[in-house]
């Protein structure tokens, strides 16, 4: 896999994202952005890839919106502007509906829509005084794409507040209210990744797609519904191969055959 705006590093069934245009503080722009939904489907299907580490290269994670990208989206007509958005939105599922556990290692600041590429991930860790900004504001717009995924970690209050306000705030504060889930300091931060990839690796790769279309679920279904399926879900993976090995390994006290 070759890529114009990502370098892809692969160690065994660990592939890390790197955003790699550090000249514009690795902004976004539509092949950024076909290229990240292209890489993070592929990666979803490889059956040889367990976890997936998102970052960036240089001082920032994403500044958001390339500038001239967003000169040309002056000129887009309504329905540019649907497609347009429409790719952004894509983008954001393939991440967070990813089959794989997605660890966004936030190396530095993010506004506007490259907030969304760490909100959508399964686990955010980030380094210490991150600048980050909900900015849409500032230019007659708003963050409604990522809205979605968003209101996933944060309050309807934070949002709220965040988003007419377009103030900045750290990545300290971000992790007080739940858009970052750890912050730890620079140097310690590849360890910590290191640390939670350790972790997913003594989980069962099917159950933690499991657990991730569990949850997708929970979302969509009635209650009854989603109780039913529990139901279904939980006595089919008790009866599956990945079920059975794990059980009995438990009960052999020796360590599942996923298990480094």
């Amino acid at each position: 896999m070759e890529f114009e705006t990502l370098e892809i590093q692969r160690d065994r069934d660990v592939a890390t994202i790197i955003l790699n245009r550090p000249d514009v503080h690795n902004a976004m722009n539509e092949n950024m952005m076909r290229e990240l939904t292209s890489c993070f489907k592929e990666f979803s299907r490889d059956e040889e890839i367990r976890i997936i580490i998102l970052t960036g290269r240089g001082k920032s994670f994403c500044a958001g919106a390339d500038l001239n990208w967003m000169k040309r989206m002056v000129n887009y007509s309504m329905e540019e502007n649907i497609e347009d958005s429409n790719l952004l939105l894509e983008l954001y599922d393939s991440i967070y509906y990813c089959s794989k556990p997605v660890i966004a290692k936030v190396n530095g600041h993010a506004f506007g829509g490259g907030i969304g590429l760490f909100a959508t991930c399964d686990i955010a860790i980030a380094v210490p005084n991150c600048k980050f900004a909900f900015s849409e504001v500032k230019l007659g717009i708003i963050p409604a794409v990522i809205s979605t995924f968003v209101a996933r970690r944060l309050s309807i209050a934070e949002m709220r507040r965040l988003f007419i306000t377009g103030e900045r705030f750290t990545s300290e504060y971000a992790e007080k209210i739940g858009l970052i889930d750890l912050v730890v300091p620079e140097e310690e931060i590849d360890d910590k990744v290191n640390q939670y990839v350790s972790i997913l690796k003594s989980s069962g790769p099917k159950a933690i797609m499991e657990v991730k279309n569990l949850l997708d679920q929970y979302e969509k279904l009635p209650s009854k519904d989603y109780k039913e399926y529990t139901v279904r879900k939980i006595s089919e993976l008790r009866v599956s191969e990945e079920g059975q090995e794990g059980i009995n390994a438990f009960l052999e006290k020796r360590k599942p055959r996923w298990s480094e």
